[in-house]
């Protein structure tokens, strides 16, 4: 609905989704104060009202409220969206916790963990801010150049707190940006960081030209591996099913506007990690995270080749020719029981 009269909401992150949200919230009629740990992109974007930077081509609408300053952003304010990468997640509700009301409630669209502990970012939440703080995670099959474009997509809102997730829908749902409420905080966040990390084994594997079937292979295997690592910390299985589980594991597998993926391509034609890096410009979760994904596989026992994989592949233990044969050629296994 445009227009739509809603109180002012604070977007942490001013990155390529955080911007993308912003013009979304913003083309509705709300009020978005859009911050940055970096004081030069917000001087760049309130000069040129856009973000050239991180998603350059869409004007920013006079809703749009850049600022470098946190106490500014944040003053009587609700909701605060946080869309900083999870290497600075801990570090970002840090300097928040001093500078919250007793009514705020945090949205988390990260999809990562917690860089230091490997703890899902709602825990992260809990230890900094209090375990009273309302909080839920938005994830789902989303690139932010489509949402900033008025493409439709359709993601999940998760939340123990039903008032909050009811307002949140109200704040978020349109005909191009549907809401599907859930109440699997767990479940939402374990999609949203592992599928990162099978985008970058379905990358090394079209990057090395081994064909749809192998591609496949590797997606299939890596729900197996998000469903059976989701449901020992907790999650729902209907919940890896639906858009924030295989929905957004095959939107970030097969489409080259997937930073995971490309890093996966770049490896595969031979480049090394800084390299491909490089190639990419941006922050690649599924890289930071791979680690701490296959240390939770190992703390809970879960059988998770491909993670793994792509985990040895990044630490240069294996070239990815060698990782990949390795991969395919183990002994078959049942497929997933719940």
């Amino acid at each position: 609905m445009e227009g739509l009269q809603l109180t002012p909401i604070t977007i942490l992150g001013a990155g390529s989704w955080g911007t993308a949200l912003a013009l979304y919230l913003a083309r509705r009629g709300q009020v978005v104060r859009l911050w940055s740990v970096e004081n030069s992109e917000i001087t760049a974007m309130l000069a040129e009202r856009t973000n050239n930077r991180f998603l350059p081509g869409f004007d920013f609408p006079n809703e749009i409220q850049p600022t470098a300053n946190l106490a500014e952003a944040v003053k009587d304010i609700q909701d605060v969206l946080v869309v900083v990468p999870s290497i600075g997640f801990r570090e970002t509700l840090t300097m928040l916790k001093p500078l919250i009301n007793p009514s705020i409630r945090i949205i988390c669209a990260t999809k990562g963990l917690d860089a230091d502990t490997g703890q899902l970012l709602s825990d992260i939440v809990a230890q900094v801010l209090g375990k009273e703080i309302p909080f839920a995670m938005l994830s789902g099959p989303s690139f932010a150049k489509e949402v900033a474009a008025g493409l439709p997509s359709a993601v999940v809102i998760a939340s123990k707190h039903k008032n909050f997730v009811d307002d949140l829908t109200v704040r978020f749902n349109s005909p191009i940006f549907r809401i599907t409420p859930s109440d699997d905080v767990i479940g939402v966040e374990v999609g949203g960081v592992t599928k990162n990390v099978i985008a970058i084994a379905t990358g090394i594997s079209d990057g090395m030209e081994l064909g749809s079937n192998a591609r496949s292979a590797l997606i299939t295997e890596g729900l197996n591996e998000i469903i059976r690592l989701g449901v020992a910390l907790g999650g729902k299985l209907e919940t890896f099913i639906g858009l924030s589980g295989i929905g957004d594991l095959i939107l970030t597998a097969t489409d080259n506007q997937s930073r995971n993926r490309r890093l996966g391509l770049a490896l595969g034609k031979g480049l090394d990690l800084q390299e491909a890096e490089r190639e990419i410009g941006q922050v690649v979760e599924g890289k930071r995270n791979a680690e701490l994904v296959a240390m939770l596989g190992q703390r809970y026992n879960i059988d998770m080749p491909v993670c793994n994989m792509v985990w040895s592949i990044l630490q240069e233990k294996f070239s990815a020719a060698e990782a990949i044969k390795q991969l395919l050629s183990r002994s078959a296994k049942s497929e997933v029981k719940v």
